[in-house]
């Protein structure tokens, strides 16, 4: 049987990331970003340019989309809203829908959405399938996706936890049951995807019960620079006497806030060498974000009330020994207890950290959403 590949496509405001996979194997056969897409000094003009930059990058390597299998394009949605929760084979009405979802998402799905529509336009040939980062949250239990506000209005506005990183939750938890060897159905785990975004999730024999992403990707966790929890009166304390307009306060909550606005860095590597430079706002907003991390880590550990399995994944998860340190110290009440010597050891496999004793296994797995997207691709075709 002649090999099949998927190109997975993330289409962000400034970025285009790609990936050519086959999926059967899991090989990655070549991958790249193009950035500054539409800066005023960038020869990126718009996101076709974009794509066929990328195109070109690929010709570089030796790889030719017309005899390398393609059998279909991937791409990552950020939001679903309550329509999409399955891979999507992408057409007219699709694109549609996808619009309005954009109401629900300003930040992260028109640039989505503009992606597809320039690939379907480059690539004709072959189905483009959107697949959705709220997808693995779709059936929370309504205790976890409702908000206590006016039900006639929640339901008006399609207002619930959504969840996101839903590819990347689902992989990781999959993944962990495999390294265990153990069956996904019989595992209670918690999964950490620790990155400039940050979400966590309570996963029950593989369906997910809990998560702290919401509407929007801005609730739960401290992040790079969104907030994360908040008092919702915040925002109409700042319209009165800040006299800032909401789009001012949201923006502010997205991009301005986090490690970045505690710290005035983003960068988690950066952030670890102000610490060590005695920098005071450094420290306060790790500690701010590794006491955000450990709160969620307690109340996951009552909502499942058995866990067998932390994961720690993403970026930070899967680099920062001494962000798993910390989040999980001092739990060994708890059944959790962590292998200093482990801990510390750097790899780009699955690997266990906790002791061989403890009653919960603590596990870095390196996330892979592209190879996740591009299976299901795959499945949906």
């Amino acid at each position: 049987m002649p090999k099949r590949t998927v190109l997975v496509i993330n289409s962000g405001s400034s970025s285009l990331k790609y990936q050519l996979i086959e999926p059967d194997s899991g090989t990655s056969l070549a991958d790249g970003t193009v950035e500054q897409i539409g800066e005023p000094s960038s020869p990126v003009a718009d996101h076709a340019a974009a794509l066929r930059t990328a195109f070109d990058q690929l010709s570089e390597t030796g790889i030719d989309l017309k005899t390398c299998g393609l059998a279909a394009v991937g791409h990552r949605v950020v939001h679903g809203g309550p329509m999409f929760y399955q891979p999507t084979v992408v057409d007219d009405a699709v694109i549609g829908e996808l619009k309005q979802l954009s109401l629900l998402a300003r930040l992260h799905n028109p640039p989505a959405v503009e992606g597809i529509e320039v690939a379907r336009k480059m690539l004709p040939g072959v189905p483009h399938i959107a697949v959705f980062d709220t997808a693995f949250f779709h059936n929370l239990p309504a205790a976890a996706a409702t908000y206590a506000i006016d039900r006639d209005l929640a339901e008006k506005w399609h207002i619930r936890r959504y969840g996101f990183h839903g590819t990347s939750h689902q992989y990781v938890s999959q993944q962990a049951a495999e390294f265990l060897g153990r069956p996904l159905q019989d595992l209670n785990q918690i999964v950490l995807h620790l990155g400039n975004g940050a979400s966590a999730s309570a996963i029950e024999g593989g369906r997910p019960v809990e998560t702290s992403m919401g509407l929007t990707p801005l609730e739960g966790l401290v992040m790079g620079t969104r907030s994360g929890d908040i008092d919702p009166a915040i925002i109409g304390y700042l319209c009165r006497v800040a006299e800032m307009s909401v789009d001012q306060v949201e923006s502010m909550l997205n991009t301005q806030s986090g490690i970045l606005g505690l710290a005035g860095e983003r960068d988690y590597r950066r952030l670890l060498e102000m610490i060590q430079s005695g920098y005071g706002s450094a420290q306060l907003a790790y500690d701010v974000f590794v006491h955000r991390l450990r709160k969620y880590v307690g109340a996951y550990l009552a909502v499942l009330g058995r866990t067998n399995v932390v994961t720690f994944t993403a970026g930070i998860g899967e680099n920062v020994a001494l962000v798993r340190r910390d989040a999980l110290s001092g739990l060994e009440a708890l059944g959790i207890e962590i292998d200093e010597q482990r801990n510390s050891q750097s790899g780009n496999d699955a690997r266990r950290i906790s002791t061989d004793s403890s009653p919960i296994a603590v596990l870095v797995i390196p996330t892979n959403e592209e190879l996740a997207i591009a299976r299901d691709c795959l499945r949906a075709i």
